[in-house]
Parts: structure tokens; C-alpha cells; sequence
């Protein structure tokens, strides 16, 4: 069977690492900019696109992040974070996405007057506008800043819980890795975890695996955002296979904030091989100029991934969703059943 690009977007697929503000779209940040006055680099569409997506220009993690200060700009109001909700969930639907989890952190959309709870009202109304229109499934994830004080962190992990079932999934903590340890914000996560809130936290992209233990054993992480330095501590990467707990891998983001150096280096296929529960996303549309079926056709030219291998790692990021267990088994059972269907699978018990 060939797995080609009309193939792979066709498929169920989920998406637990995206952020809102890397994956915006250029016309609607120019429309945004003219409507509020915003100052931008430039407003030609193509011109802006190449400032803001990453291409050859590969740099740091730091500087992967300072074009977010572009984005953000013209995300300071309710209307804008219900548009670029909506369009965000309507792109991921169009690529095949029938789960989406969006991560943002509100402490950064409130420089105009808008409240943390008016933003995280506002994306719950865009998403769910989305669902709607599209039938595309979405939840929330909170973010905490790793260079932000830790009592911002634990005021986000509080709007977390007041959002809990009522849009809001999950909480993580992105940012700069080094120099700003996860510990440093273990107040807020244990005020998430005694709410039976779950967690994901960015960590082993640009510091080693203490970065991953901390955000296991310090933090209490479900998943694992990233996570291309967990091989270098095999006793930690074991720990994490038994206990079954996800990667979310981002092969093209991880060579443009210079995680790894060429994605024949990436770790992916060695978590495969060891059958580590790794699951594929795209982190910023824009920024990265991917979609989760870019994703996925790199890691089957660069990896030789055949149709059991999509299927598995399919089923990963179903598995991985932070949904009620019981919602999950559903939701699994039916992109099971359609997965096998396209494929000619004979039907196989999903442990």
C-alpha cells in the first residue's frame, strides 16, 4: 500500500501537542493587526509567512519562541482567540484530526485588559463552535511558563481547576528548559494533581533527561512533551516504558529549535523499536510550517514506516488522549474499526 499524502490525511488521527499561538493562520494575523491597529514587520502575506515560519533559518529553542511575540500580538482580545480557535480546529479537521488537544497559556493574551478566565472562556467558545460546524472532538491545556514566576504557574494550574470539565484537559509547562528547572512551579502541580487533573510537561528538548525526571518525579507528568533526550538515561527511559507513559514527538519542530541536528538522528525510531508509547503532532503549525500529515510522511520516509507501524502509532495518540477512560475505549474501539477497514487489517485486541 502506498502511504502517500491523500492516504495519510484520510486517516483518524489525533493531535496532543499544538499550540494555539504557533499555529495561527498569516492572513488572519494580518486581518487581526489592520482591525486592532497592530504594528507587523510587514503585511504582505508571503513576506510575514517566511519571517514567521521557521524553513532553513534553524536556530535556538529561545529563538523559536521569539517569533511567538508576533502572534501574540494580535491575540490580546476575546474575539481573537475565539477566531483563531475556530480556524485552528477547522485546519486540524480538514488534516485529518478528530481529536485535538490546544495548549496556550493565558498569562500571555492579557496585556490588552482581557482576564485569564475571559481568554480561556473565549477559546472554549471557538472550539466549541468548531465542534459543532466540524465534529472534530477538542480539549484545553493549560500552560504554565517555566520563566515566569512560579506563582503565575500556580495561579494557571487554579484556572485549570475551575475550567476542569468544562473544556479544560490537561495542564503543562513550556518555556525555556534551561536554567529554568520544572521544580521550581511543583506547587502548581500539585495543586493540579490533588484536583485529578492530568499533566504533560515540555521537557528533554533542550536539557537533558533530569529535565524528564523532574517533570515525572517532581511533577507528576502523564505524558511527556518531546522528550528527544530520554535516551540518554537508559534507566529513566525504562521507567517510562513500563509505566506506559507518552512521548509527544515533534519531528520537524525538534530540528528547527535545534533538539536534534538531522532527523536520521532522531531519537523516534529507537522509542518505536523499544516500543516506547510514542505519538506524533505537529507543536506549531506556522512556526514549523507542518500539518500532522507532513508529520507523519517525514517520519515514514525517514524511519521506513509501513501500515502496522501508522496504525500503532495512531492508536498511541488515542490512547495517550486525555479523555475519561471509558470515553477513550469508545473513541478507540471506532478508529480501530475504521483504521482496519482502510488498511484490510484483520481485527486485533488493542491492549
Amino acid at each position: 500500500m502506498n502511504l502517500n499524502y491523500n492516504l495519510i490525511q484520510s486517516l483518524p488521527k489525533a493531535e496532543l501537542h499544538c499550540h494555539l499561538d504557533g499555529s495561527i493562520r498569516v492572513e488572519t494575523i494580518i486581518d487581526l493587526a489592520k482591525k486592532q491597529k497592530v504594528k507587523l514587520p510587514t503585511f504582505n502575506n508571503s513576506l510575514l509567512k517566511s519571517q514567521l515560519s521557521i524553513g532553513k533559518n534553524i536556530g535556538t529553542l529561545e529563538e523559536y519562541i521569539d517569533r511567538f511575540n508576533i502572534t501574540l500580538s494580535v491575540m490580546q482580545t476575546p474575539e481573537s482567540l475565539e477566531r483563531t480557535s475556530y480556524e485552528l480546529a477547522e485546519d486540524c479537521h480538514k488534516d485529518g484530526v478528530r481529536y485535538l488537544e490546544v495548549r496556550y497559556s493565558p498569562i500571555l493574551h492579557i496585556s490588552k485588559g482581557m482576564t485569564m478566565v475571559e481568554s480561556v472562556r473565549n477559546v472554549i467558545l471557538g472550539l466549541g463552535r468548531a465542534e459543532r460546524d466540524f465534529g472534530i472532538q477538542c480539549g484545553i491545556i493549560i500552560c504554565g511558563i517555566r520563566h515566569i514566576s512560579p506563582k503565575v504557574s500556580l495561579e494557571l494550574a487554579d484556572l485549570a481547576v475551575q475550567f476542569k470539565n468544562k473544556g479544560v484537559v490537561g495542564y503543562d509547562l513550556a518555556g525555556a528548559e534551561e536554567n529554568f528547572p520544572a521544580k521550581h512551579h511543583q506547587e502548581a502541580f500539585e495543586l493540579i494533581l490533588k484536583n485529578n487533573i492530568n499533566t504533560t510537561l515540555h521537557a528533554g528538548e533542550a536539557y537533558g533527561p533530569d529535565s524528564i525526571h523532574q517533570a515525572i518525579h517532581n511533577c507528576g507528568a502523564h505524558r511527556i512533551g518531546h522528550g528527544t533526550r530520554l535516551q540518554e538515561n537508559s534507566d529513566l527511559m525504562k521507567y517510562v516504558n513500563d509505566h506506559r507513559i507518552p512521548l509527544e514527538i515533534c519531528l520537524n519542530s525538534n530540528i528547527h529549535t535545534k533538539s536534534i541536528t538531522k532527523l536520521e538522528h532522531h531519537p523516534f525510531p529507537k522509542y518505536f523499536k523499544n516500543h516506547l508509547r510514542v505519538t506524533i503532532n505537529t507543536d506549531n503549525r506556522l512556526i514549523s510550517d507542518t500539518t500532522l500529515t507532513d508529520e507523519y510522511l517525514t517520519a515514514i520516509k525517514f524511519y521506513q514506516l509501513n501500515p502496522h507501524d501508522i496504525r500503532t502509532i495512531i492508536i498511541n495518540g488515542f490512547k495517550s488522549a486525555f479523555l475519561p477512560h471509558l470515553e477513550r475505549r469508545l473513541l478507540i474501539k471506532k478508529i480501530v474499526d475504521e483504521l482496519e477497514n482502510i488498511f484490510g487489517f484483520e481485527k486485533r485486541v488493542i491492549v
